[in-house]
């Protein structure tokens, strides 16, 4: 019996000696790294992540990323990225160890990194033992994971605010709930930035092939800033920045019997407020048209979730609403009794997309728009691998990107001319050019595989529904990159400490009262 005892004794002191060894040599990569983001928040974390590192690597730094979005990515300081490998292919916040000593291998200037932790207990650990990062970014507070962070919204602002770095800067676009976050904020010493969306104009938003946000991109605008790189500079990385694999897309193709499918991946988006979002814009667009169709695909794991999506089908009105994925009783029980007899059930735990898809294609005529809402793995993988063995619609330079009609050779996207190589602008807006009612488009169409510019001004529609009411004085704090006293040079040991330094009267940090 002793003998046990004396073993584990010598286990246990192995094992503490080993974790305080581990530690020493986490916290030695961490500080080899002057500048770590850590990148929070509800929705688009992936693509803030992005965005941030393109930024920064357009300032001519050094700069390594890591996200955990639709697919985990370790990009490299040249934007190159591979998968995160994970054992048995299960996510876990340890994983964070190995991907700091990866990226201290680079020596780099900077490290952002996207926070995988849901808990609240783990987005503290994840911030005050595994990143300890210099900046934090909060993107947003979103009705979504309920269960582990609320149950109300405030609640989920507070557990989010768990990962704000003490002593240190965070950054964020979140505007109704901005004092909660101000009082989170004040109790660990930490400067909060209002990253502005308004001062992102739309020709700057013109520059991206892919489909972002103006809050996404003041963000990563605002990072930048803080560690001294030009604004300019940072708007041309983030224009070079690959993609996150989630992002919104609009492809089209040719489904049996020769029609024509507009398709939609939403899934990306699988909060109710942002898939409306996404999906009203893409209407307002032209990028997808009615007939319109819903397919909500079901986890079991994210019975609330499904239920959200079967919520908002009346704001959505659609002409179908397939139902994929298991429990498919959560999400039609939960669509208001008005539409449910729009709903179709193909739901089944393991039913494969053979089964499902060709009843779903049989319902839509020619022409139609499929969108795809609720969360992307199981059955949702499954529908994506069947629309890609369908043929891409070759006939977007005939009939224009959204079915429209032709004219001059130049197809009509929502009464805006556009063609399949050169951009053209046309419709109007506030500069008096037009008649004002036509969005903007400004992006090429390709037959499968369309990137939008959701942001050429928008239609008056889009500032209906979504412009926020102003209910409160926000302070905005400017981060001049040159000024008196000025700062290291971007992403030297010094050039974050600039920052945290307390302002002084005259100070060009200090917020204008």
């Amino acid at each position: 019996m002793l003998y046990l005892y004396f073993v584990l004794l010598i286990g246990g002191v192995f094992l503490l000696v080993a974790g305080i060894v581990e530690q020493r040599r986490h916290y030695a990569a961490l500080h080899t790294v002057p500048t770590r983001v850590l990148v929070n928040g509800i929705r688009g974390k992936s693509s803030i992540t992005r965005l941030c590192a393109g930024a920064l690597r357009g300032g001519g730094l050094v700069t390594v990323a890591k996200t955990t979005g639709t697919a985990a990515r370790f990009i490299h300081p040249d934007a190159t990225e591979e998968p995160v490998y994970r054992k048995f292919g299960i996510a876990n916040v340890v994983e964070q160890i190995a991907i700091v000593r990866r990226a201290a291998a680079y020596r780099p200037h900077a490290l952002v990194i996207e926070c995988m932790a849901v808990m609240p207990a783990l987005q503290e650990v994840n911030q005050s033992k595994l990143i300890r990062s210099t900046i934090g970014v909060l993107c947003n507070v979103r009705e979504d994971h309920l269960a582990e962070m609320g149950p109300t919204l405030d609640d989920v602002a507070r557990s989010l605010c768990r990962s704000m770095p003490e002593n240190g800067i965070c950054v964020t676009a979140e505007k109704e709930r901005f004092h909660i976050l101000q009082e989170e904020a004040d109790a660990r010493n930490c400067r909060l930035v209002y990253a502005d969306p308004e001062t992102v104009t739309d020709d700057e938003l013109r520059g991206f092939s892919w489909f972002t946000f103006k809050e996404n991109v003041a963000i990563a605008l605002t990072v930048a800033e803080l560690v001294g790189v030009e604004r300019q500079v940072a708007l041309q990385g983030m224009y070079d920045a690959p993609p996150d694999p989630g992002v919104l897309s609009v492809e089209r193709y040719v489904a049996p019997g020769n029609r024509r499918l507009a398709f939609a991946n939403v899934f990306a988006a699988n909060d109710p407020e942002s898939t409306l979002m996404n999906v009203n814009q893409l209407l307002d667009l032209g990028a997808v048209s009615r007939p319109l169709n819903v397919v909500i695909n079901c986890r079991p794991d994210r019975v609330e979730r499904n239920g959200q999506m079967g919520e908002i089908i009346p704001d959505l009105r659609p002409d179908n609403v397939f139902v994929i994925g298991h429990p498919a009783k959560s999400a039609i029980d939960a669509i208001p009794a008005p539409w449910r007899d729009r709903a179709v059930d193909l739901g089944g735990e393991r039913r494969a997309a053979d089964e499902f898809m060709p009843v779903m294609l049989d319902r839509m005529p020619d022409g139609s728009s499929l969108v795809a809402i609720g969360n992307i793995h199981g059955q949702g993988e499954e529908l994506l691998e069947y629309l890609a063995e369908l043929p891409a619609d070759e006939s977007g330079a005939e009939t224009g990107a959204a079915g429209g009609p032709v004219a001059g050779g130049v197809a009509v996207v929502g009464g805006v001319p556009v063609t399949g190589d050169v951009p053209v602008t046309g419709g109007g807006g506030e500069d008096g050019t037009g008649s004002g009612t036509d969005p903007v488009a400004a992006f090429p169409v390709s037959p499968q595989r369309m990137h939008l510019d959701p942001y050429a001004p928008y239609p008056v529609a889009y500032e209906e529904r979504y412009q926020v009411a102003q209910t409160q004085e926000i302070p905005l704090v400017r981060i001049p990159a040159q000024a008196a006293g000025t700062p290291p040079p971007p992403g030297s040991q010094e050039s974050f400490g600039w920052f945290q330094q307390p302002a002084q009267e005259g100070d060009p940090r200090t917020p204008p009262a």
